[in-house]
Protein backbone atom coordinates (compact mmCIF):
# COMPACT_ATOMS: atom_id res chain seq x y z
CA UNK A 1 0.00 0.00 0.00
CA UNK A 2 1.14 3.56 -0.68
CA UNK A 3 -0.01 7.17 -0.35
CA UNK A 4 -1.39 8.49 -3.66
CA UNK A 5 -1.55 12.29 -4.09
CA UNK A 6 -4.71 13.30 -5.96
CA UNK A 7 -4.80 16.94 -7.08
CA UNK A 8 -8.16 18.47 -7.99
CA UNK A 9 -7.36 21.31 -10.37
CA UNK A 10 -10.71 22.24 -11.88
CA UNK A 11 -11.58 25.58 -10.27
CA UNK A 12 -11.80 28.93 -12.02
CA UNK A 13 -11.11 31.39 -9.18
CA UNK A 14 -12.98 34.31 -10.75
CA UNK A 15 -12.72 36.33 -7.53
CA UNK A 16 -9.00 36.72 -8.25
CA UNK A 17 -9.63 38.55 -11.53
CA UNK A 18 -7.82 40.10 -13.37
CA UNK A 19 -4.91 37.71 -12.69
CA UNK A 20 -7.21 34.68 -12.76
CA UNK A 21 -9.06 34.11 -16.03
CA UNK A 22 -11.33 31.40 -17.41
CA UNK A 23 -8.45 29.87 -19.40
CA UNK A 24 -5.82 30.64 -16.73
CA UNK A 25 -7.38 29.98 -13.28
CA UNK A 26 -5.89 30.77 -9.90
CA UNK A 27 -4.17 27.42 -9.33
CA UNK A 28 -1.89 28.27 -12.26
CA UNK A 29 -0.85 31.61 -10.72
CA UNK A 30 2.22 32.50 -8.65
CA UNK A 31 0.67 34.53 -5.84
CA UNK A 32 3.21 34.15 -3.02
CA UNK A 33 6.55 33.05 -4.51
CA UNK A 34 8.00 31.66 -7.70
CA UNK A 35 5.93 28.47 -7.50
CA UNK A 36 2.38 28.45 -8.77
CA UNK A 37 -0.31 27.16 -6.43
CA UNK A 38 -0.52 23.92 -8.41
CA UNK A 39 3.25 23.41 -8.14
CA UNK A 40 3.20 24.19 -4.42
CA UNK A 41 0.40 21.66 -3.86
CA UNK A 42 2.33 18.89 -5.61
CA UNK A 43 5.63 19.82 -3.91
CA UNK A 44 3.96 19.91 -0.49
CA UNK A 45 3.71 16.11 -0.34
CA UNK A 46 6.99 15.16 -2.02
CA UNK A 47 9.01 15.45 1.20
CA UNK A 48 6.45 13.70 3.40
CA UNK A 49 8.10 10.90 5.41
CA UNK A 50 6.09 8.08 7.00
CA UNK A 51 6.02 4.31 7.11
CA UNK A 52 3.75 4.47 4.06
CA UNK A 53 5.66 5.36 0.86
CA UNK A 54 4.42 8.24 -1.29
CA UNK A 55 3.79 7.65 -4.98
CA UNK A 56 5.98 9.81 -7.22
CA UNK A 57 3.18 9.80 -9.79
CA UNK A 58 0.46 12.27 -8.82
CA UNK A 59 -3.02 11.98 -10.27
CA UNK A 60 -4.17 15.41 -11.46
CA UNK A 61 -7.75 16.04 -12.54
CA UNK A 62 -8.09 19.22 -14.59
CA UNK A 63 -10.20 20.88 -17.24
CA UNK A 64 -9.08 20.10 -20.77
CA UNK A 65 -8.97 23.83 -21.59
CA UNK A 66 -5.74 24.31 -19.62
CA UNK A 67 -4.15 20.90 -20.04
CA UNK A 68 -0.96 22.10 -21.72
CA UNK A 69 0.00 24.75 -19.18
CA UNK A 70 -0.85 22.33 -16.35
CA UNK A 71 1.48 19.72 -17.83
CA UNK A 72 4.19 22.33 -18.43
CA UNK A 73 4.04 23.59 -14.85
CA UNK A 74 4.37 20.05 -13.53
CA UNK A 75 7.32 19.33 -15.83
CA UNK A 76 8.99 22.52 -14.60
CA UNK A 77 9.21 21.06 -11.07
CA UNK A 78 10.37 17.64 -12.28
CA UNK A 79 7.00 15.85 -12.28
CA UNK A 80 7.08 14.01 -15.59
CA UNK A 81 5.25 10.81 -14.60
CA UNK A 82 1.92 12.24 -13.45
CA UNK A 83 -1.48 10.98 -14.62
CA UNK A 84 -3.46 13.87 -16.09
CA UNK A 85 -7.20 13.17 -16.29
CA UNK A 86 -9.01 15.71 -18.48
CA UNK A 87 -12.58 16.69 -17.65
CA UNK A 88 -14.54 17.74 -20.77
CA UNK A 89 -17.02 19.62 -18.52
CA UNK A 90 -17.07 20.53 -14.85
CA UNK A 91 -19.05 18.18 -12.61
CA UNK A 92 -17.81 19.24 -9.13
CA UNK A 93 -15.44 17.35 -6.87
CA UNK A 94 -17.20 14.00 -6.31
CA UNK A 95 -17.00 12.83 -9.96
CA UNK A 96 -13.42 14.15 -10.18
CA UNK A 97 -12.43 12.05 -7.17
CA UNK A 98 -14.31 9.03 -8.53
CA UNK A 99 -12.41 8.97 -11.83
CA UNK A 100 -9.16 9.51 -9.89
CA UNK A 101 -9.98 6.53 -7.64
CA UNK A 102 -10.85 4.37 -10.65
CA UNK A 103 -7.55 5.34 -12.26
CA UNK A 104 -5.66 4.64 -9.02
CA UNK A 105 -6.89 1.04 -8.75
CA UNK A 106 -6.62 0.29 -12.48
CA UNK A 107 -3.29 -1.48 -11.89
CA UNK A 108 -4.92 -3.84 -9.38
CA UNK A 109 -3.46 -2.12 -6.30
CA UNK A 110 -5.40 -0.30 -3.62
CA UNK A 111 -3.92 2.89 -2.15
CA UNK A 112 -4.59 5.67 0.33
CA UNK A 113 -5.59 8.77 -1.62
CA UNK A 114 -4.63 12.20 -0.26
CA UNK A 115 -7.06 14.50 -2.04
CA UNK A 116 -6.02 18.15 -2.27
CA UNK A 117 -7.45 21.13 -4.14
CA UNK A 118 -4.74 22.73 -6.26
CA UNK A 119 -5.66 26.29 -5.27
CA UNK A 120 -5.01 26.35 -1.51
CA UNK A 121 -2.11 27.87 0.41
CA UNK A 122 -0.52 26.11 3.41
CA UNK A 123 2.22 28.08 5.14
CA UNK A 124 3.42 25.43 7.62
CA UNK A 125 4.30 22.27 5.68
CA UNK A 126 5.68 20.32 8.70
CA UNK A 127 2.37 20.86 10.54
CA UNK A 128 0.52 19.62 7.46
CA UNK A 129 2.71 16.51 7.39
CA UNK A 130 1.94 15.80 11.06
CA UNK A 131 -1.77 15.99 10.27
CA UNK A 132 -1.34 13.59 7.32
CA UNK A 133 0.39 11.09 9.61
CA UNK A 134 -2.47 11.34 12.11
CA UNK A 135 -5.06 10.83 9.38
CA UNK A 136 -3.27 7.84 7.86
CA UNK A 137 -3.91 5.74 10.94
CA UNK A 138 -7.65 6.14 10.39
CA UNK A 139 -7.62 5.89 6.58
CA UNK A 140 -5.72 2.58 6.69
CA UNK A 141 -8.55 1.27 8.92
CA UNK A 142 -11.11 2.06 6.15
CA UNK A 143 -12.22 5.37 7.66
CA UNK A 144 -12.83 8.42 5.49
CA UNK A 145 -10.84 11.36 6.77
CA UNK A 146 -11.24 15.07 6.21
CA UNK A 147 -9.08 17.88 7.56
CA UNK A 148 -10.77 20.63 9.55
CA UNK A 149 -9.04 23.97 9.95
CA UNK A 150 -8.85 25.24 13.53
CA UNK A 151 -10.60 28.63 13.25
CA UNK A 152 -8.99 31.80 14.58
CA UNK A 153 -11.82 34.22 13.76
CA UNK A 154 -15.60 34.11 13.14
CA UNK A 155 -15.21 33.68 9.36
CA UNK A 156 -18.37 33.95 7.22
CA UNK A 157 -16.68 32.98 3.97
CA UNK A 158 -16.05 29.30 4.78
CA UNK A 159 -18.23 26.28 5.35
CA UNK A 160 -17.87 24.57 8.73
CA UNK A 161 -17.66 21.00 10.04
CA UNK A 162 -19.37 20.07 13.29
CA UNK A 163 -17.21 17.60 15.19
CA UNK A 164 -17.80 15.15 18.02
CA UNK A 165 -15.67 13.38 20.59
CA UNK A 166 -11.89 13.09 20.37
CA UNK A 167 -10.64 9.77 18.98
CA UNK A 168 -6.88 9.82 19.59
CA UNK A 169 -3.96 11.76 21.06
CA UNK A 170 -3.86 14.05 17.99
CA UNK A 171 -7.43 15.09 18.91
CA UNK A 172 -8.92 13.60 15.74
CA UNK A 173 -12.67 14.04 16.05
CA UNK A 174 -15.77 12.23 14.85
CA UNK A 175 -17.47 13.96 11.93
CA UNK A 176 -21.03 14.95 12.82
CA UNK A 177 -22.18 17.38 10.13
CA UNK A 178 -21.23 19.79 7.38
CA UNK A 179 -22.81 23.25 7.67
CA UNK A 180 -23.07 26.07 5.14
CA UNK A 181 -21.35 29.43 5.39
CA UNK A 182 -22.88 31.18 8.47
CA UNK A 183 -23.71 34.80 9.10
CA UNK A 184 -21.48 36.79 11.48
CA UNK A 185 -23.54 36.03 14.59
CA UNK A 186 -23.64 32.27 13.97
CA UNK A 187 -19.93 32.22 13.04
CA UNK A 188 -19.13 33.82 16.40
CA UNK A 189 -21.19 31.12 18.14
CA UNK A 190 -19.33 28.40 16.24
CA UNK A 191 -15.97 29.86 17.25
CA UNK A 192 -16.96 30.14 20.93
CA UNK A 193 -18.33 26.59 21.11
CA UNK A 194 -15.10 24.86 20.05
CA UNK A 195 -17.20 22.26 18.24
CA UNK A 196 -16.76 23.59 14.71
CA UNK A 197 -13.81 23.64 12.30
CA UNK A 198 -13.49 25.25 8.88
CA UNK A 199 -14.05 22.89 5.97
CA UNK A 200 -10.72 22.64 4.13
CA UNK A 201 -11.82 20.44 1.24
CA UNK A 202 -8.83 18.12 1.87
CA UNK A 203 -9.61 14.41 2.26
CA UNK A 204 -7.93 11.05 2.75
CA UNK A 205 -9.28 7.54 2.18
CA UNK A 206 -8.63 4.23 0.48
CA UNK A 207 -9.51 4.31 -3.21
CA UNK A 208 -11.60 1.16 -2.76
CA UNK A 209 -13.49 2.65 0.20
CA UNK A 210 -14.42 5.75 -1.79
CA UNK A 211 -15.61 3.65 -4.73
CA UNK A 212 -17.65 1.41 -2.42
CA UNK A 213 -19.36 4.47 -0.92
CA UNK A 214 -20.07 6.29 -4.19
CA UNK A 215 -21.40 3.15 -5.85
CA UNK A 216 -23.83 2.68 -2.96
CA UNK A 217 -24.84 6.32 -2.50
CA UNK A 218 -24.92 7.51 -6.12
CA UNK A 219 -24.90 4.63 -8.58
CA UNK A 220 -25.57 6.95 -11.54
CA UNK A 221 -22.43 8.95 -10.78
CA UNK A 222 -20.36 5.80 -10.34
CA UNK A 223 -21.55 4.27 -13.63
CA UNK A 224 -21.00 7.52 -15.57
CA UNK A 225 -17.44 7.80 -14.23
CA UNK A 226 -16.69 4.15 -15.03
CA UNK A 227 -17.95 4.68 -18.59
CA UNK A 228 -16.05 7.95 -19.05
CA UNK A 229 -12.76 6.33 -18.00
CA UNK A 230 -13.38 3.04 -19.83
CA UNK A 231 -14.04 4.94 -23.06
CA UNK A 232 -11.27 7.49 -22.47
CA UNK A 233 -8.64 8.18 -25.12
CA UNK A 234 -4.94 8.85 -24.70
CA UNK A 235 -4.05 12.27 -26.11
CA UNK A 236 -0.30 12.89 -25.93
CA UNK A 237 0.39 12.71 -22.17
CA UNK A 238 -3.27 13.09 -21.21
CA UNK A 239 -6.20 10.80 -20.44
CA UNK A 240 -9.16 12.44 -22.16
CA UNK A 241 -12.38 11.27 -20.44
CA UNK A 242 -15.24 10.38 -22.75
CA UNK A 243 -17.28 13.54 -23.15
CA UNK A 244 -20.73 12.03 -23.61
CA UNK A 245 -20.40 9.74 -20.59
CA UNK A 246 -19.00 12.46 -18.34
CA UNK A 247 -21.65 14.98 -19.40
CA UNK A 248 -24.27 12.49 -18.19
CA UNK A 249 -22.63 12.34 -14.75
CA UNK A 250 -24.55 14.00 -11.87
CA UNK A 251 -22.76 17.00 -10.39
CA UNK A 252 -22.05 16.98 -6.65
CA UNK A 253 -19.33 17.69 -4.11
CA UNK A 254 -17.40 15.17 -2.03
CA UNK A 255 -19.06 16.59 1.09
CA UNK A 256 -22.66 16.17 -0.01
CA UNK A 257 -22.33 13.13 -2.25
CA UNK A 258 -20.69 10.97 0.41
CA UNK A 259 -19.18 12.43 3.57
CA UNK A 260 -22.28 13.83 5.26
CA UNK A 261 -24.34 10.72 4.41
CA UNK A 262 -22.06 8.12 6.01
CA UNK A 263 -23.59 8.38 9.50
CA UNK A 264 -27.04 7.49 8.12
CA UNK A 265 -25.72 4.48 6.16
CA UNK A 266 -24.66 1.92 8.81
CA UNK A 267 -24.77 -0.88 6.24
CA UNK A 268 -21.68 0.63 4.58
CA UNK A 269 -19.65 0.24 7.78
CA UNK A 270 -17.60 3.32 6.85
CA UNK A 271 -16.91 5.94 9.50
CA UNK A 272 -15.77 9.54 9.01
CA UNK A 273 -13.22 11.42 11.07
CA UNK A 274 -11.88 14.98 11.13
CA UNK A 275 -8.19 15.69 11.68
CA UNK A 276 -7.63 19.20 13.10
CA UNK A 277 -5.22 21.24 10.99
CA UNK A 278 -3.39 24.36 12.16
CA UNK A 279 -0.90 25.01 9.37
CA UNK A 280 -1.54 28.52 8.05
CA UNK A 281 -4.22 27.29 5.62
CA UNK A 282 -6.16 29.55 3.25
CA UNK A 283 -8.29 28.77 0.23
CA UNK A 284 -7.19 32.15 -1.19
CA UNK A 285 -10.74 32.75 -2.34
CA UNK A 286 -10.46 36.52 -2.84
CA UNK A 287 -7.91 39.31 -2.89
CA UNK A 288 -8.44 40.20 0.77
CA UNK A 289 -7.49 36.60 1.62
CA UNK A 290 -4.31 36.97 -0.44
CA UNK A 291 -3.45 40.06 1.61
CA UNK A 292 -4.10 38.20 4.88
CA UNK A 293 -1.57 35.43 4.15
CA UNK A 294 1.05 37.54 2.34
CA UNK A 295 4.23 39.02 3.81
CA UNK A 296 3.74 42.69 4.75
CA UNK A 297 5.88 45.72 5.56
CA UNK A 298 5.69 47.70 8.81
CA UNK A 299 2.60 49.55 7.54
CA UNK A 300 0.74 46.36 6.68
CA UNK A 301 1.26 46.71 2.92
CA UNK A 302 1.94 43.71 0.70
CA UNK A 303 3.29 44.34 -2.79
CA UNK A 304 4.61 42.40 -5.76
CA UNK A 305 6.21 43.68 -8.92
CA UNK A 306 7.29 47.24 -9.72
CA UNK A 307 5.46 49.06 -6.89
CA UNK A 308 6.10 52.33 -5.00
CA UNK A 309 4.09 52.93 -1.80
CA UNK A 310 3.95 56.18 0.17
CA UNK A 311 1.74 57.10 3.15
CA UNK A 312 -0.43 54.00 2.69
CA UNK A 313 -1.51 51.25 5.07
CA UNK A 314 -2.88 47.71 4.87
CA UNK A 315 -2.95 47.60 1.07
CA UNK A 316 -2.28 44.85 -1.46
CA UNK A 317 -0.64 46.03 -4.68
CA UNK A 318 0.20 43.62 -7.49
CA UNK A 319 1.96 44.90 -10.62
CA UNK A 320 2.35 42.52 -13.52
CA UNK A 321 3.76 44.75 -16.26
CA UNK A 322 4.41 48.36 -15.25
CA UNK A 323 5.13 50.75 -12.39
CA UNK A 324 2.25 51.22 -9.93
CA UNK A 325 2.62 54.13 -7.49
CA UNK A 326 0.31 54.42 -4.47
CA UNK A 327 -0.10 57.50 -2.27
CA UNK A 328 -2.37 58.07 0.72
CA UNK A 329 -4.34 54.81 0.55
CA UNK A 330 -5.85 52.62 3.26
CA UNK A 331 -7.25 49.08 2.92
CA UNK A 332 -7.11 49.17 -0.88
CA UNK A 333 -6.53 46.36 -3.38
CA UNK A 334 -4.81 47.19 -6.69
CA UNK A 335 -4.08 44.46 -9.24
CA UNK A 336 -2.50 45.47 -12.55
CA UNK A 337 -2.10 43.30 -15.66
CA UNK A 338 -1.18 44.32 -19.23
CA UNK A 339 -4.83 44.47 -20.30
CA UNK A 340 -6.85 45.18 -17.13
CA UNK A 341 -6.54 46.93 -13.74
CA UNK A 342 -8.65 46.26 -10.64
CA UNK A 343 -8.97 48.90 -7.91
CA UNK A 344 -11.21 48.19 -4.91
CA UNK A 345 -11.28 48.30 -1.14
CA UNK A 346 -10.98 45.05 0.77
CA UNK A 347 -14.68 44.81 1.51
CA UNK A 348 -15.43 44.98 -2.21
CA UNK A 349 -13.43 41.91 -3.18
CA UNK A 350 -16.31 39.56 -2.34
CA UNK A 351 -18.49 41.34 -4.92
CA UNK A 352 -16.10 41.05 -7.86
CA UNK A 353 -18.55 38.67 -9.54
CA UNK A 354 -20.57 41.76 -10.47
CA UNK A 355 -17.64 43.03 -12.54
CA UNK A 356 -17.17 39.61 -14.17
CA UNK A 357 -20.87 39.47 -15.09
CA UNK A 358 -20.71 42.90 -16.72
CA UNK A 359 -17.56 42.04 -18.65
CA UNK A 360 -19.15 38.84 -19.92
CA UNK A 361 -22.40 40.59 -20.84
CA UNK A 362 -20.45 43.17 -22.86
CA UNK A 363 -18.19 40.52 -24.46
CA UNK A 364 -14.89 41.69 -23.02
CA UNK A 365 -12.14 39.12 -23.77
CA UNK A 366 -10.38 39.86 -20.46
CA UNK A 367 -12.55 37.34 -18.60
CA UNK A 368 -11.26 34.46 -20.73
CA UNK A 369 -7.63 34.98 -21.78
CA UNK A 370 -4.65 36.98 -20.69
CA UNK A 371 -2.78 38.97 -23.30
CA UNK A 372 -0.11 36.28 -22.98
CA UNK A 373 -1.56 32.95 -24.10
CA UNK A 374 0.14 29.61 -23.40
CA UNK A 375 0.33 26.87 -25.99
CA UNK A 376 1.97 23.41 -25.87
CA UNK A 377 4.88 24.74 -27.94
CA UNK A 378 5.42 27.90 -25.83
CA UNK A 379 3.42 31.12 -25.67
CA UNK A 380 2.53 34.31 -27.50
CA UNK A 381 1.85 37.85 -26.33
CA UNK A 382 -0.38 40.20 -28.34
CA UNK A 383 1.65 43.37 -27.85
CA UNK A 384 -0.32 45.65 -30.21
CA UNK A 385 -3.50 45.55 -32.26
CA UNK A 386 -5.44 47.87 -34.52
CA UNK A 387 -7.74 47.82 -37.51
CA UNK A 388 -6.46 45.14 -39.94
CA UNK A 389 -3.18 44.50 -38.06
CA UNK A 390 -1.87 42.70 -34.97
CA UNK A 391 1.64 42.31 -33.55
CA UNK A 392 2.59 39.25 -31.49
CA UNK A 393 5.72 38.22 -29.64
CA UNK A 394 6.01 34.46 -30.13
CA UNK A 395 8.27 32.29 -27.96
CA UNK A 396 8.79 28.65 -29.04
CA UNK A 397 10.49 26.41 -26.49
CA UNK A 398 13.24 23.97 -27.56
CA UNK A 399 11.66 21.12 -29.50
CA UNK A 400 8.45 23.12 -29.95
CA UNK A 401 6.63 22.90 -33.25
CA UNK A 402 3.56 24.82 -34.37
CA UNK A 403 0.99 22.98 -36.45
CA UNK A 404 1.14 22.96 -40.23
CA UNK A 405 -1.54 25.52 -40.98
CA UNK A 406 -2.85 28.28 -43.19
CA UNK A 407 -5.04 31.34 -42.79
CA UNK A 408 -7.89 32.41 -45.03
CA UNK A 409 -8.06 36.05 -43.99
CA UNK A 410 -4.57 37.20 -43.03
CA UNK A 411 -0.93 37.24 -44.10
CA UNK A 412 2.01 37.18 -41.68
CA UNK A 413 5.52 38.60 -41.45
CA UNK A 414 7.98 36.77 -39.15
CA UNK A 415 11.12 38.46 -37.79
CA UNK A 416 13.50 36.32 -35.71
CA UNK A 417 14.74 38.15 -32.60
CA UNK A 418 16.75 35.32 -31.02
CA UNK A 419 17.32 31.63 -31.57
CA UNK A 420 17.14 29.72 -34.84
CA UNK A 421 13.85 29.10 -36.64
CA UNK A 422 13.03 26.38 -39.11
CA UNK A 423 10.26 27.72 -41.34
CA UNK A 424 8.11 25.77 -43.76
CA UNK A 425 6.40 28.03 -46.31
CA UNK A 426 4.55 26.14 -49.00
CA UNK A 427 7.08 23.78 -50.59
CA UNK A 428 10.07 25.70 -49.18
CA UNK A 429 11.90 24.90 -45.95
CA UNK A 430 14.33 27.56 -44.68
CA UNK A 431 16.44 28.36 -41.63
CA UNK A 432 16.25 31.88 -40.18
CA UNK A 433 18.57 33.37 -37.58
CA UNK A 434 18.40 36.58 -35.54
CA UNK A 435 17.55 39.69 -37.62
CA UNK A 436 16.31 37.59 -40.56
CA UNK A 437 12.68 37.50 -41.68
CA UNK A 438 10.15 35.96 -44.04
CA UNK A 439 6.65 36.65 -45.39
CA UNK A 440 3.75 34.15 -45.29
CA UNK A 441 1.13 35.09 -47.92
CA UNK A 442 -2.57 34.56 -47.26
CA UNK A 443 -3.66 30.98 -48.04
CA UNK A 444 -0.14 29.44 -47.97
CA UNK A 445 0.59 26.46 -45.72
CA UNK A 446 3.29 27.19 -43.15
CA UNK A 447 4.93 26.00 -39.95
CA UNK A 448 7.37 27.40 -37.37
CA UNK A 449 9.73 25.05 -35.47
CA UNK A 450 12.53 25.30 -32.95
CA UNK A 451 15.15 22.56 -33.25
CA UNK A 452 17.63 24.43 -31.06
CA UNK A 453 18.43 24.11 -27.36
CA UNK A 454 17.28 27.62 -26.36
CA UNK A 455 14.04 29.56 -26.77
CA UNK A 456 13.16 30.90 -30.20
CA UNK A 457 11.72 34.42 -30.12
CA UNK A 458 9.85 35.76 -33.15
CA UNK A 459 7.92 38.97 -33.79
CA UNK A 460 4.87 38.24 -35.92
CA UNK A 461 3.05 41.03 -37.74
CA UNK A 462 -0.39 39.98 -38.99
CA UNK A 463 -2.34 41.94 -41.59
CA UNK A 464 -5.72 41.18 -43.08
CA UNK A 465 -9.47 41.59 -42.87
CA UNK A 466 -9.91 39.23 -39.89
CA UNK A 467 -7.32 38.40 -37.22
CA UNK A 468 -9.16 36.03 -34.87
CA UNK A 469 -7.54 32.86 -33.51
CA UNK A 470 -10.24 30.77 -35.19
CA UNK A 471 -8.83 31.65 -38.62
CA UNK A 472 -6.59 28.57 -38.57
CA UNK A 473 -6.90 25.59 -40.89
CA UNK A 474 -4.71 22.78 -39.51
CA UNK A 475 -3.14 20.04 -41.63
CA UNK A 476 -1.06 18.34 -38.95
CA UNK A 477 -0.26 18.82 -35.29
CA UNK A 478 2.05 16.83 -33.02
CA UNK A 479 -0.01 17.84 -29.95
CA UNK A 480 -3.25 16.31 -31.20
CA UNK A 481 -5.13 19.61 -31.10
CA UNK A 482 -8.39 20.11 -32.91
CA UNK A 483 -8.30 23.81 -32.10
CA UNK A 484 -6.34 26.29 -29.99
Amino acid sequence: MFLQPVILSGGSGTRLWPLSREKHPKQLLSLFNEETMLQATVSRVQNFVDDLPVSNKSIVVCNEEYRFITAEQLRAIGCTEQTLLLEPVGRNTAPALTVAALSAISNGQDCIMLVMPADHNIADTPAFHRAISAGLKHAVADCMVTFGIIPNRPETGYGYIEVGASQDTFNTRALLNFVEKPNAEVAAQYLASGKYLWNSGIFMMRASVWLKAIQHLNAAMYEACVASLHEAKMDCDFVRLNKEAFENCPSDSIDYAVMEKLASQPELAISASVVPLDAGWSDVGAWDAVWQVSDKDEDGNSSRGDVLVEDSRNCLIVSDSRLVACLGLDDVIIVETPDAVLVTNKTGTTNIKRIINRLNAESYPQTSHHRKVYRPWGHYDSVDKGEHFQVKRIVVKPGGRLSMQMHQHRAEHWIVVSGVAQVTRGDDVMTLKANESTYIPLGVKHRLENHGDCDLEVIEVQSGTYLGEDDIVRFGDIYGRIEG
